[in-house]
């Protein structure tokens, strides 16, 4: 494919869906919106009313580009994710001046961001995560025996965002009783904007609520793990509370925001991206008649499976960076203090990176998604959320003997983090 590179302004009218969390509950439209920007304006500015200037990433190889350079584009001087400016005025009133509500992984820039990566690295890496198979595995057979006794119908998401939250919880050393909780601050959080799983009582046309929602949230977690932070601190277990609740910087402890925000990011978006994979490959199994068949008699391609699943779901839709300093890229300036908006679902769309893209195909090799981010911000948990996606797969397949679906799919209205809120299934198992 050519690129049409223009110098001209993306129209208005053209990308403003883009900014507006209902619009990727329709997700084919929104992809053949991204598809048209990667033809016409694959890297080009948008003016949006009420939203500062941003550019619009769009091609796989932009992305990459940007993405690996944490020291030029930052993550955390401005908002990381899309936000109004009454929006970010907000958030600084909040936070006494900071961009971003959390101070997560996801929000800091070097040096701090490998010094906090670093308390848990060790505790996630694939070795560490190996040692948790046969854990993973006795949870995933439990919730094949729960999809099982759901039959001939079910809702999937029923076990779709129930797996992944008790693996996570239960490694972090969440009491079972807690984890509904945990669930909905999640859905606060990421799907504030959904009328289904959004914050009760929260009013989304008024432009201080998702300030209030972050807020809130980042209060009920504080509330939470605060207590937890003092028993692991003064008597550890083997769990990652203990980890991250011991973490030292610099010899010292965490700063209290980043230590809150770290245990925000692994009890929501260590959950939340593998239940939409979870989901979305569920789907792809009831829509593609004779995928399961390949499966049961090759469960070697589960493997494949599951990497198209993450490529196909793009969990987490998009992220906003900074420039710190004047960028060439392909022919194009962007500016010192320009916002850069890195669209992960449409480089996983990417015709020059992935053949026949809109094709749901399990033999992609190799399959370079950026479904887990890219760059030094790559997901910290990603060999975790690969082995026990495939653990929950190895564990149904043999067992799952038909599968189509019993209704319509309904996907979140979120434009950051999205996945499935419905997957209605009708299915017979062994």
């Amino acid at each position: 494919m050519t690129d049409t590179l223009t110098h001209e302004m993306i129209p208005t009218e053209l990308v403003a869906p883009i900014f507006n969390p209902a619009s990727y509950a329709r997700r084919e439209e929104v992809e053949a919106l991204f598809t048209r920007l990667r033809r016409d304006y694959p890297l080009n500015q948008v003016e949006v009313p009420c939203y500062d200037p941003h550019w619009i990433v769009t091609k796989m190889a932009d992305l990459r580009e940007i993405a690996r350079q944490d020291d030029i584009f930052h993550s955390g001087d401005r908002s990381k994710t899309l936000i109004s400016q009454a929006g970010e005025a907000l958030v600084r009133e909040y936070t006494g001046g900071q961009a971003n509500v959390f101070r997560s992984l996801v929000q800091l820039d070097p040096p701090e961001h490998k010094q906090y990566r670093d308390v848990a690295a060790p505790a996630l890496t694939l070795e560490a995560v190996n040692g948790l198979k046969p854990m993973v595995a006795k949870i995933a057979a439990d919730y094949v025996d729960q999809l099982a006794a759901r039959a001939p119908v079910c809702d999937f998401t029923d076990i779709s965002f129930h797996y992944p939250l008790k693996v996570v919880l239960d490694i972090i050393g969440v009491p079972e009783q807690d984890h509904p909780k945990m669930l909905e601050l999640t859905q606060w959080l990421f799907t504030y904007a959904d009328p289904d799983l959004k914050r009760p009582g929260s009013d989304v046309t008024d432009p201080a609520e998702i300030t209030k929602t972050w807020g809130i949230v980042f209060e009920e977690f504080e509330k939470y793990y605060t207590p937890v932070i003092a028993d692991r601190q003064r008597c550890p277990r083997h769990d990652l509370a203990s980890v991250i609740a011991n973490g030292k910087i610099d010899g010292g402890p965490l700063e209290h925001r980043a230590l809150i925000s770290y245990f925000v990011i692994a009890s929501t978006a260590g959950h939340d991206t593998t239940a939409a994979a979870t989901g979305t490959g569920m789907w792809a199994l009831a829509q593609n008649p004779g995928l399961l068949d390949e499966l049961k008699a090759d469960p070697s391609l589960i493997s494949g499976f599951v990497e198209e699943t993450i490529r196909w779901a793009t969990p987490v839709q998009q992220f906003v960076r900074s420039a710190t300093q004047d960028y060439e890229i392909k022919g194009r300036t962007i500016r010192k203090g320009d916002l850069v908006f890195l669209s992960y679902l449409s480089a996983n769309r990417d015709e020059d990176a992935f053949p026949d893209p809109f094709r749901f195909d399990i033999h992609r090799s190799p399959n370079r998604h950026v479904g887990f981010g890219f760059g030094g911000h790559i997901c910290l948990g990603i060999h975790l959320a690969r082995m026990e996606i495939n653990a929950l797969w190895n564990a149904l397949i043999p067992r799952l003997r038909s599968v189509e679906p019993a209704g319509a799919m309904r996907m979140a209205e979120s434009e950051f983090v999205c996945g499935p809120k419905a997957v209605p299934i009708r299915f017979a198992m062994d």
